[in-house]
């Protein structure tokens, strides 16, 4: 247990300390990559209450990236453009302030979670993969065919959103917003994890039978898993979004999905850490290898196939040489 505390610890000194070298020597590229690890990294946080501890295979994931990431599109469009989002029956303007588009795109993504999850909890096993899938199939073609906000084409953002004291311009400044969202998030989820609630959620995932024995509702548990699994995966995707100045279709895709559950089972599956673990490699190996080859991902098969083969604690569970129950 210690060993992977202080793991854990080294990892997000680590993701902390090379953006400020970074920032110390003027590259500025690098303090963007980090930035991504950390956004990434924040949507597999996300993911991870379902999957981790839920047990919930979803592919469906990239949906509530996706309404994440067009909530913050749409407000700021609107705010650049001065036009109003709506008029009547009440007043609805655009915004670039972060707080409020991060409120706006929680709630809209867990809304989203709870109808997605209501529908799709009915199921179990490969069926419910394939319905959250296919929901998030529905909003990536549904965005294709949206001209008001860019269609295929996407939605340019032209200035980063505002963020009180901050000059989010400033790669370093917006880093270090995405670094702290990112470790409340994982303190939100240890906590979760060691709550009744998390233990209850945890029982159901292994034994359902007897958690409705005791007065629980299994549907209930994972539901409410599932909702707070979409909200935190629908914040990264407005920082994504606002990261990149640009929302697209590409934010709703099955690949967006596959690779959020990546992240998970590169760090190791149920393991808080395991997100962030997972997505530093990824994004390390898609710089490195993809500056030598337009076909790294062949590289990343193979490292993901060793691992689901060999050490199926991820990163963090070899490294820790432990395992969790359900690894």
């Amino acid at each position: 247990m210690k060993r992977e505390m202080l793991i854990n610890a080294a990892l997000m000194a680590g993701l902390l300390v090379v953006p400020l070298w970074a920032w110390a020597v003027d590259e500025p590229f690098t303090i963007t990559l980090a930035t991504r690890v950390a956004i990434l990294a924040l949507a597999a946080v996300g993911l991870n209450i379902a999957l981790g501890i839920g047990g919930l295979v979803s592919l469906g994931h990239a949906a509530f990236f996706g309404i994440g990431g067009y909530a913050m599109g749409i407000l700021a469009s609107h705010a650049q453009t001065y036009d109003p989002i709506m008029q009547w029956p009440l007043l609805v303007e655009g915004t670039k302030v972060m707080p409020v588009i991060w409120i706006v795109a929680v709630l809209a993504a867990a809304l989203a979670a709870l109808v997605i999850g209501a529908l799709s909890l009915r199921t179990s096993g490969v069926y419910f993969i394939m319905i959250t899938l296919a929901f998030g199939q529905m909003l990536y073609f549904f965005a294709i065919s949206w001209p008001a906000y860019g269609g295929e084409d996407g939605l340019s953002i032209y200035v980063r959103n505002d963020f009180p004291l901050l000059n989010t311009l400033d790669p370093i400044q917006f880093f270090a917003i995405c670094f702290a969202l990112l470790a409340l998030a994982l303190w939100f989820s240890a906590r979760l994890a060691a709550s009744p609630f998390g233990l209850a959620l945890n029982a159901a995932r292994q034994t359902p039978q007897r958690v409705e024995a005791v007065g629980l509702s299994p549907f209930r548990l994972r539901l409410a898993a599932f909702v707070l699994s979409g909200a935190i995966t629908g914040l990264a995707g407005a920082l994504f979004a606002d990261l990149n100045r640009f929302v697209s279709p590409v934010m709703f895709s099955w690949q967006t999905s596959g690779e959020i559950i990546v992240f998970i089972i590169l760090g190791g599956v149920g393991r808080l850490y395991g997100p962030v673990a997972g997505a530093a490699l990824f994004i390390t190996l898609e710089h490195f290898l993809g500056e030598v080859s337009d076909y790294w991902h062949i590289f990343l098969g193979l490292l993901l196939l060793a691992v689901v083969l060999f050490a199926r604690g991820g990163v963090i569970g070899t490294l820790a040489g432990r395992k969790v129950a359900h690894d």
